[in-house]
């Protein structure tokens, strides 16, 4: 069988089995890396679980070819897009087109708990 013919296997990750990473240019902001090319069978996606506590952030930034949505599982906050500051909350969802500056902040009283997919997973 021809190597791009080949089936590729599926992978069951126990979330607890991944640690929390501190991506650069987050503060108070933590993520586990549960899809990426280096740990499951992909090269079109970043799967990632987010934590920002309070006061965390990641610093505005562009994208040049990623897309991502983000869906927010616990907490509220401040996403902003292109200047534009607007309040995030439980079960609210997020697409971020490549281009376009954007930063979240934990603004609240409690952890901020996300998930991102990001694709591709690098912006190269």
């Amino acid at each position: 069988m021809s190597e791009d013919r080949k089936v590729k296997s599926a992978v069951i990750r126990a979330g607890a089995s991944v640690l929390w990473e501190n991506p650069p240019a987050h503060y108070s902001a933590f993520s586990k890396m549960l899809v990426r090319p280096e740990n499951a069978n992909t090269n079109k996606l970043d799967f990632r679980i987010s934590s920002y506590q309070p006061m965390g952030y990641v610093e505005p930034h562009t994208h040049k070819i990623q897309e991502q949505i983000y869906h927010i599982q616990e907490g509220e906050g401040v996403m902003e897009i292109d200047g534009e500051r607007h309040v995030v909350r439980a079960q609210d969802t997020v697409h971020i087109p490549p281009g376009i500056e954007h930063a979240i902040y934990n603004s609240g009283l409690v952890d901020l708990v996300f998930y991102v997919i990001t694709s591709p997973p690098e912006d190269e």
